[in-house]
This record gives C-alpha cells, structure tokens and sequence, in this order.
C-alpha cells in the first residue's frame, strides 16, 4: 500500500511531464482501436448487404474448374425454377436474372457505375423485391424501362425520366429510368439497373428462357441444408445449390480486400505503437534520473530495490490506464470520422451499424497497459539500483560506461548482421531466397540501428553541427554540445524518428525503380502505339472490337485473350495454364525475347510457345510436341515454336498462341472475348489515329485509349497513390516521434533549470536561449533524418536488386523526395522546439538558480 501510495503522488506531482507520453499512448490505441472498430463495421456492413442478396438456398450453374472466361454471365433454364418449386418444404421460388457483365452509360455518353463497387443489372422481380423496395416512381413494366437505385442516381445526378444505355454481350439497350429503388439495409457502394423479368433475360442474357438462379425460401420448419440436400435430390446433377450461409461466404472470398485492410491498418498501428515506446522509454529514463537523489533517499530510509522497482512500474501502469481508456474513446471516434470519409466518397456506410465487440476495450487496454510496462522496464530496473548514496549526488549521475560499451557492441554486431544479410539479399539467384534474407536484414539493420543509435549521436551529430550549426555561433556550439550531453537520449529520440523516414526513404526507393523498370521495359519491349482495355469487368463487346478495327489510319490492330488449357507434356505431367492468345501482329507490339525459336512461329496453326522455366523444368526444345485441352473445347497436339526469357516485367511467364488455334478448338460459345487490343497507327499519323480511335470509343465509355505515354503516367500515379496511401498511414507514427522532440526538450529543460538560470545571469539572451533550445531540436530531428533516411536507402537499393530477378532491373533513387525529407526534417525541430523554448524562456532567473 505504502509503494502504491508513493506511486500516486509521484505521478500526480508529475502529472505535466506525463502529459505527451500519455498522449502517445492515446494515439497509438486509438489507432489500433479505430482500426478494429471501422474495419467491424466495414464487414457488418458488407454482410448484412450479402445476406440481403442471398437467399435460403440457391441454385445456380455449375462453375467448371479453370473455365473459359468468355465474358457472357452464365445461366440456367427458367424451367429449373419450376422443378424446384415442386419440392417437398420450399416455400417460393423465383428465378432471377443478374449479372455484372455490363456498362451504363448515361445520356452524354459518361459511365454510370458504383462508388468503388461494381455495377450490377437484374429482373425487378420477386427476389430482388426481398432485399429492394420502390422509392419514388414506378416499377418498370416493358423492355424500354428500367429502375436504378437511389444512391447511384443521387451520386449521379440521374433522375426520373433519364435515358440511360445498358451495353451488354448481347447487344445495347435503351432504357428510361421510371422509378428509385433503394435497398431495406445499406448498400455499400454498388451500382443497381432492374428491368421488368423478360426484359431482363433478354437484354442482359441474351435468352428469354434462361435466368441467371433460382433463389428459394424454405417453409417453416425445414433448416437451409435440408432443403438444400432435398433439391439436389430432386435437380440432379448438373447445378450448383448452396445455402444462404454457403453463399455468404462465397461472397465474402470475394471481397478479400476487408481482410488486407484490418490488417494493414493494423500493421502501421503497430509501427505507432513501436515508436510510441521509445517515447515512454525516454520519459521514465529521464523522470528516474532527475529523481536520483529521491530515489536515493527512500532507499535510504529503508526502500528495497524491488520497491522502487515496483513504484516506477506502478506510475507506467497508472499511465497505461489512464492512456488506454481515453484512446479506446478516441479509437471509436476516429472509426466514426473513416466513415464519414468513406461516405463522403461513395462508400455508404452507416454510423448506426457502428461495431464495438468486447475485444475492441480488451485489445485496446493490453496494448496501451502492456506498451507502457515493456517500455518502462528498462528504467524501472535502472530506478531499483540506486544505491542510498545517490541521495548525496546530484539528479542525472550518467548511466553506466559498461553497459554503454555493451550496447554499442551488441548494436554493431545486430547491425553488421543485417548488413551481410542485405548484401546476400542483393546478390542472391532467386527471388524467393533473396525475399527472405531481405526480411532478415530488414528486422536486423533495424534493431541494429536503434541500439547502436547513442553512438552514433557522438558522430553524426558533431557532423550536423559543423554544418548547420557552425553559423549561429556560442548559441549553435552550445546547443550541439546539449545534444551530445546525453548519447542514449538524443539516439533514443532520433530512432523513433529513424523508423517512419526509413519506411519513407525504402519505400520511395521501391516506387520510383518499379516505375523506372516498367517504362524503361514499354520503351524497349512495346512496339504498338496504342493500348485500348476495359476499366471495368466487361471484356470486349463485338461492336467495339468492329469500332476499333474500323478506324481509320491504324496500320494494323491486335485482338487479345487469355484462353484456359490443360497442357501435358512428354513427361507425362498435366498442369492447367492460362494461356494468352492474340494475333500474330502481337510478336510485334509486344516484342518478347526468344532463348530459342522465333516468336512469329508460336502464332503458327497449333503452335505455341513457352517460357524459360516451364521449358527447363519440363525438358522441352522447339519442335517439340505438348498435348493441349481447351478446357470446353478439343484436346489436340501443339507444336513448340518458340522459347521465351522471363527477363522481363511485361508478360513474365506467359505462354503464347494464336487465336486462330484457339478458335480451331473452341465452341464459339465457350470462346473467351477479346480482354485487351493493341493497336499501330501508319507511320507519321501516330496524333491523328489517336484522335480517330478515342471518337471510334466515344459510346463506349468502359474501354479506355492509351498511347505509351498515357500508360507511363498511369502506371506513376498508380504508384504514386499506393505510396501516399502509406506514408498516411506512416504520418502517425511520425507524429507520435515528433511528440518524443517535443517530450525530450521539455523534460531536459526542466532537468537543466539551475543551467539555464545561470546562463541567463551571465548574460545569455531570453532570445538567444530559445534559438539554443530549436538548434538543439534541429539537430536530433536531421540527426533521425539521416539514420532514417540512410537505412531506408539500403533498405530500398537491396529490395530493388531482389525484384530485379523478376524483371526490375532499374534502379532509380528519388533525390528530391529524399531532400524534401531531410528539410521537412529540420522544420519540424523548429516546430518541436517552440513549446519547450518558450518555457525555458520564461523561468525566471533567480528561482531557477535556487533549484537543487
């Protein structure tokens, strides 16, 4: 009770030095915490919209293994839904036509879709009405009316009375919107068009006796397996039946994404968290040091070490709480603003479907409260070996020498580790072993750097200083000087700083060389001018394919799919392959290089070519002969033509044939669409077949135009988006560091008051001792800059010769990101500093030098 009571009143009497360690402790939960709470809600919201569309048992078409993607929605009979309704316990059953294979398109010729979600058309029939009710209009009732759901058509601006275009496998279709439909739970961001049943089958399946699934509700009394198992009795073989809670899930896999979100999020949580002990670290190291001669005296009126020991553990736990609970509060407020964000940006998400489990306080609480014990053992343990004759010294007695000299062995031993597995990573032969000791001297370098940190502070910092601090005179000599005074401190500020700008650094590295390789590989490898795909899930259509071949000025055009095959080689072994086939034009627009054979010679009848290691592994040469099933089609034997190098970024590893063999092999029916065309335009007319393809693709707003440049820049802003993505992630992380500036100068302006009153008396400026305390700030916040930026530098140059094993061989260094880095660096020491300079400012000199 004793120790408990001294715990309290220590850390109330230094409750203001408690504040910013606190406060990382409240970021860092509420990040973990806010995470939790948006990514449940995220799947609440996903899965009361999936249990809205799935029904007690469905039943829909078999999907065979490795199928043809051929573009057109798989079906049914309608006949089927008859059958089913004439089982034993079903209480109705309706078939239902739905697909995603489409495009709207409204009247000026813009792509209607879904906020992120993808665009869907169905029957308004008697099973979407389960899951969708009638707004505001009315229910179409022929082939030329349709509804759209009312978040799309707000999004939008569509209305009633707005013509839309349905573009299809089957054909375009014009419809006037009669009517809203809006969704009896939340619809996360999907896109709905709804045609009256026959219309629906005809327009968007091209059958009127066909329908995409039977979706069945069970009578009372009969479990969603029974009557699953009693339909399969009744249809046979032949069909897929699953039940709601199958389908569900089937829907779930579907949306993986949900699952890389949560753990992403909580991935950069945990590099706040990381950064976030330093923090405390130095907080409590620097607490127990300005209390050596408190200490010192309860030990000598009778404190045991393991009372002191408990005592300073006893004010981290206190913290931890205290910390926790207001971050736990903070974390479902932050989960509250993401979805404000995600609806702002089309994302509907609703705050009343707000998930807090039991586990979100209970993760919360252990990673606050455990954070801060793990952090504040180190001075705890320091604290528990003040000797009774630390009351007779002066507050701050410098740490042990051993134990420095151990830590900086230990550190240079971690780090030159890490360095070897960096340089093993870099010169490895295969991706997966070079993977992994890149991880290895990831983790290493790290660890290494954080440890050795204090003695490198003595070097680095005495090299800043010359530098940026050489101008300021006495006032710059003294501030590097404070710096250095305590090697462990500034290195343990400047490593948390040192973590976010090496994640920073390495990740710029990664960026600009993956962008650097692919343009450097379309300028070596791409011979076409032009690249027109789909922004969306829609392959091709015939009358785009006829749009692009008919334009004007193109020299040549190449169609592109990817067609499904079983391959078996003389070996005797049968892999499934996803085989590219294209044109013959397309040896010229993508020029891949050859080991063996010519390219022109795959696109020969039944022929095909291989790559390097499918060649090797399989013992193959040219000539050779594989036996190929067109999964749906024929089993014939092909001849090898050619084989290709995987030293390359675009189509590593692809098989090549033409698609005259596969058209040779295949039912038109189980033919996949084109994905993709290339294009040339005749020599000098590159501007106006530019201008000619775009207008031949103005109706068709789903397929996009791109000319090598246009690819360029839409690789760097993809790019460049995932890496903004994550240095938001990373900003926290960031903040929490800068926070330990912010602690470190506050805490050492109150360790050093005596100083700082007698340089005032001896003539030190208020001014000039608040530009000492933001030199001081400068100087660890570059200090964590280069540490920071020079480990992200290896970091990045490493992982660059491991990918350039699978084709990126183009290292390019980001000099004016990393430059920007370093002198946003010193900016924030500037702003770190202004708080505890203005403090310093303020204490009156002659209490200042009366302080013991």
């Amino acid at each position: 009770m004793t120790v408990l009571r001294i715990s309290l009143r220590s850390f109330f009497s230094h409750r203001g030095r408690m504040v910013l360690s606190g406060l990382a402790i409240v970021l860092s939960v509420a990040f973990v915490c806010g995470t939790l709470v948006f990514t449940g809600t995220l799947n609440t919201t996903f899965d009361r919209f999936f249990s809205s569309l799935t029904s007690d048992v469905r039943v829909a078409p078999v999907e065979e293994e490795h199928a043809q993607e051929t573009g057109r929605p798989d079906t049914i009979p309608a006949s089927v839904a008859d059958q089913v309704r004439a089982v034993d316990g079903v209480a109705a059953a309706d078939g239902q036509v739905m697909t995603e294979h489409l495009t709207l398109v409204d009247g000026e010729g813009e792509q209607i879709d879904g906020s992120g979600g993808p665009t869907f058309g169905a029957d308004w029939g008697p099973a979407i009405q389960r899951s969708m009710e009638l707004a505001e209009g009315r229910a179409p009732s022929g082939p030329g009316e349709a509804l759209l759901d009312a978040d799309t058509a707000e999004r939008q601006g569509v209305a009633i009375g707005d013509h839309l275009e349905i573009v299809a496998v089957a054909g375009r279709v014009t419809v006037e919107v009669t009517g809203l439909a809006s969704f009896r739970d939340t619809n996360p961001g999907a896109a709905f068009v709804l045609l009256d049943p026959a219309a629906a089958a005809e327009g968007l399946l091209g059958a009127a006796d066909e329908i995409s699934t039977v979706e069945v509700v069970a009578a009372d009394g009969v479990s969603d397996d029974e009557l699953r198992d009693r339909i399969v009795a009744a249809l046979g073989d032949g069909f897929a039946v699953e039940t709601r809670a199958e389908g569900e899930e089937a829907l779930r896999d579907e949306v993986g994404f949900l699952g890389v979100v949560r753990y992403a999020m909580l991935g950069f949580a945990g590099i706040a968290v990381l950064v976030g002990i330093f923090l405390i670290v130095n907080t409590f190291s620097m607490l127990v040091a300005q209390r050596t001669r408190e200490i010192g005296l309860m030990r000598a009126i009778g404190s045991s070490r393991r009372q002191v020991n408990r005592s300073v553990l006893t004010e981290a736990l206190l913290l931890g709480v205290v910390g926790s609970a207001l971050g736990i509060g903070a974390g479902i407020g932050l989960a509250v603003g993401l979805m404000e964000l995600m609806s702002a940006a089309g994302v509907n998400m609703d705050t009343s479907q707000l998930t807090v489990t039991a586990a979100v306080p209970v993760v919360g609480l252990a990673v606050g409260v455990v954070t801060t014990l793990v952090a504040a053992w180190l001075p705890a343990r320091r604290a528990g070996q003040v000797s009774p004759m630390a009351a007779l010294r002066e507050a701050g007695t410098p740490s042990d020498a051993r134990a420095g000299r151990v830590r900086a062995a230990c550190g240079l031993l971690l780090s030159g580790a890490g360095a070897a597995a960096l340089v093993a990573a870099a010169n490895a032969d295969e991706a997966s072993g070079g993977s992994a000791l890149l991880g290895l001297g990831l983790l290493a370098t790290l660890v290494g750097a954080v440890v050795v940190a204090p003695l490198l502070a003595s070097v680095v910092v005495r090299a800043v200083s010359a530098v940026v601090l050489r101008a300021f005179g006495p006032v710059g000599r003294m501030a590097g000087r404070n710096a250095l005074r305590n090697p462990r401190r500034t290195g343990a500020t400047a490593g948390a700083l040192m973590i976010g700008l090496a994640l920073v650094g390495g990740l710029g590295v990664v960026g600009s060389s993956v962008v650097a390789s692919a343009s450097g590989q379309l300028d070596r490898t791409v011979g076409a001018d032009f690249m027109v795909d789909s922004s969306s899930s829609q392959a091709f259509t015939p009358d785009a394919v006829r749009a692009v071949r008919e334009t004007p000025g193109l020299q040549h055009v190449t169609e592109l799919t990817v067609v499904s095959v079983e391959l078996t080689t003389a070996d005797g072994e049968t892999s499934a392959q996803e085989m590219v086939a294209a044109d013959p034009t397309y040896a010229d627009d993508v020029r891949a290089e050859t080991l063996s054979g010519e390219l022109s010679a795959a696109y020969g009848p039944d022929h095909l070519s291989v790559p390097e290691s499918f060649a090797t592994e399989h013992g193959l040469a040219v000539g050779d002969e594989l036996t190929a099933r067109f999964v749906g089609g024929e089993t014939v034997p092909l001849t090898l033509g050619a084989i290709t190098s995987e030293d390359t970024v675009l189509d590593q590893g692809a098989m090549y044939l033409a698609l005259d063999t596969a058209r040779a092999h295949l039912p038109a029916d189980r033919m996949p669409s084109t994905t993709t065309m290339f294009a040339r335009a005749n020599d000098g007319a590159e501007d106006a077949a530019y201008a000619a393809l775009r207008e031949s693709l103005r109706e068709f707003p789903m397929y996009e135009v791109n000319n090598q440049a246009d690819y360029k820049q839409l690789l760097e802003d993809e790019i460049g988006t995932l890496l903004n993505i994550v240095y938001g992630l990373l900003a926290l992380a960031i903040v929490v560091a800068i926070l330990g500036v912010v602690n470190t100068l506050t805490l050492s302006v109150v360790e050093r008051t005596r100083e700082i009153g007698l340089m005032r008396a001896i003539g030190l400026s208020r001014r000039q001792l608040r530009r000492m305390i933001r030199l001081e700030s400068v100087v660890i916040a570059v200090f964590g800059a280069v540490l920071g930026l020079g480990l992200g530098l290896c970091w990045g140059v490493t992982t660059q010769r491991v990918l350039a094993l699978e084709g990126f061989d183009v290292l390019e260094i980001p000099w004016p990101t990393i430059l920007t880095v370093l002198g946003a660096s010193a900016v924030v020491g500037l702003v770190a500093a202004l708080l505890p300079a203005f403090r310093a400012g303020r204490l009156p000199v002659l209490r200042a030098i009366a302080v013991s």
